[in-house]
């Protein structure tokens, strides 16, 4: 008997609300469908625009979530369920998971200041919160570093945005900065010659800014050159190692010393 009541109010139950239920689940198909297309709309415009990748797909993401938002609202209003109470309810909810999703929501809002002010992009290397690396990727809530030891770090976009940043190839060349001691037996003039024909062997480094060796400093043991030259972002690394070789070998073929630290050894007669 009890099992003959169950089905009966289940069918009422079907009768009902079945129509609603099959409604709505067409919204949400046909929604879905259409936030596909508009998507891909969307994207291609992006394209056209020879927008960042990054901001295109910043944009889309963002457009995609409000869009679903959106299409959840239609479905659950198909169900029934009165705007007004929802819209109260999503109020209430929203305080609540923002209060327990704060880091989240300060990532969040950091992800926007970084496509807003573009402090820096893909493919960029920087210097924040204790990291160093190549940018890989900006997405909504984090931003993803390559460091030079080919490490993948994960940097909260909330602290990103909101501390120092050093954007090392923000202006398409650095500057090679290398201080070379010699020996206080060397000739100045002879010195800077050789450093300077050490800098114009390198083939990236560049006219403009111009290359400098000047006297630096008057060390303990040494006089000490300031070397410096600029070079673009991809020949970096390559050119400053390059040219550490070369001035060690033209010195060497010059006769000018490098100080080190020597050990005398006394013998003692008996």
């Amino acid at each position: 008997m009890d099992t003959d009541k169950i089905l009966e109010h289940l069918k009422e139950i079907l009768f009902t609300y079945g129509p609603e239920l099959l409604k709505a689940l067409a919204v949400l198909f046909i929604g879905l469908w259409v936030i596909k297309i508009l998507l891909r709309m969307i994207k291609k415009g992006l394209a056209k625009g020879h927008l960042d990748e990054t901001l295109q797909k910043f944009l889309a993401n963002l457009v995609n979530w409000v869009l679903k938002i959106v299409l959840i609202i239609a479905v659950l209003g198909q169900l029934g369920i009165e705007s007004t109470s929802l819209v109260a309810v999503l109020g209430a909810a929203s305080l609540a998971v923002g209060l327990a999703l704060q880091g989240s929501l300060a990532n969040f809002a950091g992800g926007v200041l970084i496509m807003l002010f573009r402090p820096f992009k893909v493919g960029d290397v920087i210097q924040a919160q204790g990291e160093l690396g190549t940018v890989k990727e900006i997405d909504i809530f984090t931003t993803k570093l390559i460091t030079p030891q080919n490490r993948l770090v994960i940097v909260p976009n909330g602290a990103l945005s909101n501390n120092n940043i050093t954007n090392f190839t923000a202006e398409g060349f650095q500057k090679i900065y290398l201080t070379i001691g010699v020996s206080y037996d060397a000739d100045i003039k002879q010195t800077k010659e050789v450093l300077m024909n050490a800098i114009l062997k390198q083939e990236h480094a560049m006219e403009d800014p111009a290359p400098l060796v000047e006297v630096s400093g008057l060390g303990d043991s040494s006089v000490d050159f300031a070397v410096r030259c600029s070079v673009p972002n991809d020949f970096f690394w390559p050119t400053q190692f390059a040219l550490i070789a070369t001035i060690k070998e033209d010195l060497d073929a010059a006769g000018i010393e490098i100080p080190y630290p020597h050990q005398v050894e006394i013998q003692k007669k008996s």
